[in-house]
């Protein structure tokens, strides 16, 4: 009967060292999850730079500026012919 006894005491302190890795894979686990979902929900929703009003106001402008001149240069339909606006210079780098 002796050995049996020592087999179940084996057992229970295998058990226990196995509860004490179990709790600290828990732990890693639950902190690689709070980093992985708090940045991502960080980063998808604060922009990646502040941009003043008066910036955004001349980035507006220009946007705008550049969607009339992109209609403006599209080929107009006149009685059934295609008559395109005047070609812009080329430019070089």
């Amino acid at each position: 009967m002796g050995n049996l006894s020592d087999a179940l005491l084996q057992l229970r302190e295998e058990r226990k060292e196995l509860q004490v890795q179990e709790e600290k894979l828990d732990q890693a686990i639950s902190i690689l999850v709070s980093l992985n979902g708090s940045t991502t929900a960080r980063t998808a929703n604060e922009p990646n730079r502040i941009i003043s009003a008066v910036s955004r106001r001349k980035m507006a402008r220009a946007q705008k500026a550049r969607w009339v001149k992109a209609r403006n240069s599209q080929p107009v339909a006149i009685a059934n012919t295609w008559v395109s606006a005047p070609a812009l210079a080329k430019r070089t780098m």
